[in-house]
């Protein structure tokens, strides 16, 4: 079946033949080779390509490569890196803690701890001071430093590993299978 969906039978008909009533099994057996998903994916640069203005498929200035290569310079921050697309403006007004497109370093962690905290004694003084304007742009910060906080915490978690000690072959080895095996007790053997 997969020689013949591979040759261009369609599989409505190869299911029909083969007497599966759902297109999904038949689908089963149309299996995928590397070598398909690659010539697949040249054909579609390629017609990709044939749909596109020529003048884009040229070599780059040098000045364009500095350009291209000054805008990831821009992308490192205190906290990590900006993940805003190429050539576009950031629209945060540089609050990247606020930013859902900041990718925070793990190793930034107790630094935004730090901010969270700091975040926490202006809040006060502009409750203090009636500042109700600052108090609203302070409460969104914190929010987003403390979304930002447990991201890296879940994290952490998940690349923590577990020793989980080495195992202790010496026992069973060198037993034959013919060997009768001793009960063990919490004590050890009986």
């Amino acid at each position: 079946m997969t020689d013949a969906i591979r040759s261009g039978l369609p599989p409505h008909i190869a299911a029909k033949i083969c007497g599966h009533a759902a297109l999904d099994t038949t689908m089963g057996y149309a299996a995928i080779y590397p070598e398909d998903v690659v010539s697949h994916h040249r054909a579609f640069i390629a017609r990709r390509r044939t749909e596109r203005p020529s003048e884009e498929y040229r070599e780059l200035t040098a000045t364009e490569w500095n350009e291209f290569l000054a805008h990831f310079e821009l992308r490192k921050v205190a906290l990590g890196t900006c993940g805003r697309d190429y050539a576009t403006p950031c629209q945060h007004e540089n609050a990247c803690v606020r930013c859902p497109l900041l990718l925070v370093d793990p190793a930034q962690m107790p630094r935004l701890q730090e901010i969270h905290a700091n975040l926490v004694d202006r809040l006060q003084e502009a409750r203090d001071q009636g500042w109700l304007g600052e108090v609203a742009a302070i409460e969104t910060t914190m929010a987003a430093a403390a979304q930002k906080l447990e991201v890296m915490r879940e994290r952490a978690a998940q690349a923590s590993t577990v020793h989980l000690g080495m195992p202790d072959f010496r026992r069973n080895a060198g037993r034959s299978s013919a060997e009768p095996e001793t009960p063990l007790t919490a004590a050890g053997p009986l």
